[in-house]
């Protein structure tokens, strides 16, 4: 599915969000704070957009992704420091505490087990590293979240048939953010699965939630 739609995944994203996938990649990268000298997991990078953030920093990234569509698109437009690289979240192809920070940013709603993919980040990640989880949640106001929901049912499977040929792949979107657990339910998954210093904030007005943690020293 993220092959078919992968050569106008970004600028979907961009049509889709109103344009507010932007803002939230300036927050994700400003809360990872990527710094000359370390090394940045960003995971479920499709085709590394997000994953540019972190070398413009200073910092050394690997974009890693299970669609072979998504990274071949994103191989295409090289940036030092940047490795692209396959891989299953719930088997990360890399060594244990190898990762200064390790990021996702919507893409762990679309993994088969939850907790396990949280563990796995939870391997790679060197004693106090760092997590940032950046995904689509639930506006805790009522009203505004029937609102949301409506766009989810309606607005957004209109936009993406006209934009896309892949619709169906954005059908699937709308169902998967409905059925994904809201900010606090996430954070004690997270929490679950041994990372220590929890912490979320809504962006969007919860639209979208940014969730840190910290693997213990």
């Amino acid at each position: 599915m993220f092959d078919n739609v992968a050569e106008r995944y970004d600028l979907l994203n961009d049509a889709l969000s109103l344009g507010m996938d932007r803002r939230w990649r300036t927050v994700v990268a400003r809360s990872v704070a990527a710094r000359p000298g370390q090394l940045v997991l960003d995971l479920a990078a499709g085709t590394g957009t997000s994953s540019r953030a972190f070398v413009v920093a200073g910092a050394r990234c690997v974009a890693c992704d299970f669609s072979f569509g998504m990274l071949s698109v994103g191989a295409r437009k090289p940036a030092r420091g940047l490795a692209f690289a396959a891989g299953d979240a719930l088997a990360l192809p890399f060594a244990d505490a190898v990762f200064d920070v390790v990021t996702i940013s919507f893409g762990l709603r679309n993994v088969a087990d939850t907790g396990q993919a949280l563990a796995e980040l939870l391997r790679v990640t060197r004693p106090g590293g760092r997590l940032v989880v950046c995904e689509f949640s639930h506006p805790p106001v009522r009203r505004l979240n029937a609102a949301y929901e409506q766009y989810l049912n309606r607005g957004l499977p209109l936009i993406a048939r006209r934009l896309s040929r892949s619709a169906g792949a954005y059908e699937y979107l709308a169902e998967s953010i409905k059925e994904w657990p809201p900010q606090q339910v996430l954070a004690g998954k997270i929490a679950g699965a041994g990372w220590t210093a929890v912490s979320w904030r809504n962006l969007t007005l919860g639209v979208v939630a940014l969730h840190e943690a910290r693997r213990p020293a």
